[in-house]
């Protein structure tokens, strides 16, 4: 039976965009498609044939893809996937030998490949030869530092080409970059580096924000005395010319600044490696601990970034990309992949909102920017801004807009072809730090739909799982993957039995990759996130890891304990925490002001909890562990449901009668 008229009608009411023949006709997806048709001897129509066909032949569709995108590598004579049955365990290109900093730095011309600007107006552009050049010096520096395959290089740095340059320079020896901003605090920093042990660190002097010129190099000196391995510092003159290298303390003596380190002229090699030869260590949010310290490889993170840049973005050569990231999320790893396009790379670095709302759009009228990306929050809070981007640049080369970091609620879908453009591809994307790239994500021949994002990842064997662990659609569920995808973590640093890695992903559906999102499989394929199904703190759309604020607050001596829960709020999340004090002490504003400090001081200020309040016990587990999901659950007013997994169930009265402290 056919879609009744209401039905249909509603369909269409729900779509808000959709490409005209011409714009399909030219993408890129379209020439992949015909492509793979004649030479598959397939009859593919559009992307939904070609999603279908790419699960069930993956093989043949990441072979296709590799040649599609012109990858630089040398294939050998092994399949596409080995054992593609193991998940985890298939391994993609197992005889292929690659090196991602080649495939990146594969242009050399006068094309514009990075431009830079900040808050006070600092503009540095460089072109694919410039950037070329300054990645062969960078490299020489870090061979003569000793930097060999496997050894690690970190950066602590803001969104400046030098982090990119650094980051392509570690990848051309075949050691793996690691790298988080500069806004993290020292206990950040030592919870992440400390566990690599980089051989290089290079840091910036330090960074602007809001205004304000804010220090690195004192922050870095104490880090560096509990980090071991680190044998060279190399400093980045960015808030002054030249730097005061003495405010690195001891370490200064290990320090050299950016313009003396390595060789210009000097050619620059390309070391080939495995395609799983690690990449990038990525960091989870540090909810149980400590973060995790996710390894990346090299191919993989390659092939799936080039697939959603050429066929889910429709990036072409003569785009200019931007998106509002800092080095501490995966999305600056998945922007800088864009060089591989040929595309022009848009960085800024500083306060979206400062001196005013517009200043990320007078950027994109300026750099004629083309793909703009951005998170969800930030759409948000424009909007209550008051700003019109639509009214106050010219945005003629805007072709699409990008949103990650939450969930963009249907009303940031009006907001967006309200207030910045009408006739513009709306792609909301979600993956995450644990793959590098996207489960979910746009596709530039569909109609986008209201609150949807449009497709599921090519490639990406991606269901919505009930309870029982069977595929559903309509129905709200676990978003998981149930076949090997080429960029699944190759392993979690200083987990050699694997234990770690396989506990993350893979417990509650054995041999299925469950991701943590609450989702829906919508009725044209589309799909709907709800949000985070484990305990990870959400505020803003900016992941937070609940062991990193009880780390600094149970540093101060009032604190016995402290559990932090994300509480829905004004269509937002944010952050609650709950504290137990020492007998005799108070919660009294000098205490909530030390707590702010302290939290804001060792981590970062979206860790800052928007309420804090004291109770008398803690449930946990029988296993000693706190239970944030019960808490959370609790304030919500919903039912514990794992109420005989704690050890002290009594505890959760003391947070069944908070509603006058929650408002």
């Amino acid at each position: 039976m056919g879609w009744t008229f209401a039905e249909s009608h509603k369909q269409l009411m729900n779509e808000v965009w959709t490409p005209s023949s011409q714009r399909i006709s030219a993408s890129n997806l379209t020439r992949f498609i015909a492509r793979v048709n004649a030479r598959r001897d397939l009859a593919l129509e559009d992307c939904r044939d070609l999603y279908a066909w790419s699960v069930s032949e993956p093989g043949q569709f990441w072979d296709e893809l590799a040649s599609f995108a012109d990858v630089r590598a040398d294939w050998g004579d092994g399949p596409a996937i080995e054992h593609p049955e193991r998940m985890p365990g298939a391994r993609f290109f197992p005889d292929a030998t690659l090196n991602f900093a080649e495939n990146l730095l594969r242009y050399r011309d006068d094309h514009a490949a990075v431009t830079f600007s900040n808050e006070l107006g600092t503009e540095q552009r460089f072109t694919y030869r410039q950037l070329h050049e300054e990645v062969a010096r960078i490299a020489v520096g870090l061979k003569e530092a000793g930097v060999e395959p496997w050894d690690r290089v970190a950066g602590y740095l803001p969104n400046l080409p030098q982090t990119l340059i650094a980051m392509l320079a570690t990848a051309s020896l075949g050691a793996i970059w690691s790298s988080c901003s500069p806004d993290f605090g020292l206990h950040g920093v030592v919870d992440r580096f400390g566990q690599i042990a980089p051989k290089v660190l290079f840091t910036a002097d330090g960074y602007f924000y809001t205004g304000k010129r804010l220090d690195s190099l004192a922050t870095i000196g104490a880090a560096v005395a509990q980090i071991p391995g680190i044998e060279r510092i190399v400093v980045i003159p960015y808030t002054s010319d030249h730097p005061a290298l003495g405010r690195l303390g001891a370490a200064a003596s290990g320090a050299t600044l950016w313009e003396n380190f390595g060789t210009r002229g000097a050619p620059l090699r390309f070391a080939a490696l495995p395609f799983n030869h690690p990449l990038y260590i990525l960091f989870s949010s540090g909810t149980t601990g400590v973060p995790k310290c996710i390894v990346h490889g090299a191919g993989g993170t390659l092939l799936q970034h080039q697939k959603e840049h050429l066929l889910h973005v429709d990036l072409q050569r003569t785009d200019q990309i931007f998106y509002y990231t800092t080095c501490g999320w995966m999305m600056w790893n998945w922007l800088a992949s864009a060089l591989a396009t040929g595309a022009t790379l848009v960085l800024y670095d500083g306060n979206p909102f400062h001196p005013d709302p517009g200043v990320l759009w007078r950027l994109a009228e300026r750099e004629r920017i083309t793909v703009f990306g951005t998170s969800a929050k930030y759409l948000a809070a424009l909007e209550k801004n008051g700003y019109t981007p639509a009214r106050e640049v010219d945005l003629g080369a805007l072709r699409s807009v990008l949103s990650t970091g939450s969930p963009l609620l249907p009303e940031g879908f009006d907001f967006v072809y309200r207030a910045i453009k009408s006739d513009l591809h709306l792609a909301s994307i979600s993956g995450g730090t644990d793959i590098v790239s996207c489960f979910a994500l746009g596709c530039p021949t569909l109609p986008v739909h209201r609150g949807e994002l449009q497709c599921r990842g090519l490639g990406m064997q991606v269901e919505i799982f009930n309870e029982a662990g069977r595929p559903v659609r309509g129905e709200r569920g676990e978003l998981v993957c149930t076949a090997p995808f080429p960029s699944m973590p190759v392993s979690f640093w200083n987990d050699p039995d694997g234990h770690k890695y396989h506990a993350a992903y893979f417990e509650r559906f054995p041999g299925v990759w469950r991701h943590g999102d609450y989702a829906e499989l919508t009725e044209h394929d589309g799909i709907i996130i709800y949000g985070r199904s484990d305990a990870v703190l959400n505020p803003g759309g900016v992941r937070i890891g609940t062991a990193e604020i009880y780390s600094a607050v149970e540093s101060l001596p009032e604190i016995l304990e402290a559990l932090a829960v994300g509480q829905d709020w004004q269509k937002d999340v944010r952050v609650i925490l709950f504290v137990r004090l020492k007998d005799g002490a108070s919660l009294d504003n000098p205490l909530k002001d030390r707590i702010h400090t302290a939290i804001r001081t060792s981590t970062t200020p979206r860790h800052v909890p928007a309420k804090i309040i004291a109770v008398a016990d803690i449930p946990r587990t029988r296993s000693g562990k706190l239970t944030e999901l019960a808490v959370r659950e609790v304030i919500h007013g919903r039912p514990v449901l794992n109420i005989d997994a704690l050890a002290n169930p009594e505890a959760l009265k003391h947070f069944c009668d908070l509603p006058d402290l929650l408002e």
